[in-house]
């Protein structure tokens, strides 16, 4: 047994019932080497923890540019596990994130996971949650396109049930640590697909989600890209980081995808071990269980985007210190 085949501390789902306790056994002590070997390469110890964050609350009760921000562990360790305990760029990247959420309220305000419209997207299959990680530790999020209602739905409405599906994971600790592998079918992907987004809408939330949203995203790995699809995924390398090329990986059928991951974490419609409709219910399972905790995020402000610097290390108070539209025009890729 597999690494992969370790269920997910949260989920009630059973990829093979006939597993005995000391596989059981093995596969969780395999998940705590992987996570223990994340941390020290995110150069995280208790020390360095607690220190990190009694740093992180003081600088966010003294801050006046923002309002009732979260400092409850998990919310605060998204950014220090991000960042790798570095404390000034945790704090750039929680204002970052405050800003983003404010420029483009469309898509991150009022996330319910009773909203009609997120429900049936995700009650269509075109993105869920696998309740197995793959065999570094990463949770898997599987994504098919063929399942997306292009005629009903909007490009707004597809971020915001990835901004959901995201949330809903990003204060588990062990995504934190060990991040998050995509898996996609673009089969069913045409023109209209590429239609339904604005270019600069697209190219900022690229670039500006790369550097504002908490997530460890190691692994891309997609079957069925047609051409359109593979010009689009072009451009979104061209405004993120270079290392995330080497992160996004294309396979023309299942057979090349399964040589690079375990079968164990997929769907049965990838060539996996799971039933789809499991997969779907662990997904269904998981956004109710944040519900409220999403709503919550609404509360917190940002009041000016000052402090928010670019990379050459200046701030914006040369700009419009109040427009978050401001704080990002200068902003590089860190």
């Amino acid at each position: 047994m597999t690494t992969a085949s370790l269920l997910l501390i949260t989920t009630t789902f059973s990829v093979n019932s006939e597993k005995s306790d000391k596989d059981e056994n093995n596969a969780a002590n395999c998940l705590r080497n992987i996570v223990a070997e994340c941390a020290k390469q995110l150069r995280e110890t208790p020390t360095a923890r607690e220190q990190a964050l009694s740093i992180l609350r003081e600088w966010i009760y003294q801050n006046t540019d923002i309002k009732n921000v979260r400092q409850d562990e998990p919310f605060l360790l998204r950014f220090l596990r991000y960042k790798k305990y570095s404390i000034p760029m945790a704090q750039q990247t929680l204002l970052k994130y405050l800003s983003l959420r404010k420029y483009y309220p469309e898509i991150f305000k009022n996330i319910d996971s009773e909203d009609p419209r997120l429900q049936e997207i995700i009650n269509d299959g075109y993105i869920v949650v696998s309740p197995v990680r793959d065999n570094k530790g990463q949770q898997v999020i599987v994504y098919r396109m063929n399942k997306l209602n292009i005629q009903k739905f909007t490009c707004w409405d597809i971020c915001r049930v990835h901004a959901l599906i995201y949330e809903s994971l990003v204060d588990d600790p062990t995504n934190q640590i060990c991040g998050f592998c995509h898996v996609g079918d673009g089969n069913g992907a045409s023109g209209a697909h590429i239609a339904m987004w604005n270019p600069t809408d697209f190219a900022r939330l690229m670039k500006w989600g790369e550097q504002s949203i908490p997530m460890r995203h190691k692994d891309f790995h997609f079957i069925n890209v047609p051409a359109g699809m593979k010009y689009i995924i072009d451009f979104a390398i061209s405004k993120t980081k270079p290392k995330f090329a080497d992160r996004i990986h294309l396979y023309s059928n299942l057979s090349q995808l399964h040589k690079r991951m375990d079968v164990n974490c997929l769907p049965s419609v990838f060539g996996g071990n799971i039933k789809f409709e499991d997969m779907l219910d662990y997904t269904k399972q998981l956004i109710s269980e944040h519900r409220k905790k999403i709503l919550g995020l609404d509360d917190m402000e940002i009041l000016s985007t000052r402090g928010i610097r670019s990379s050459r290390g200046k701030n914006q108070a040369n700009g419009d210190v109040t427009s978050v539209e401001g704080s990002f025009r200068k902003l590089e890729i860190d």
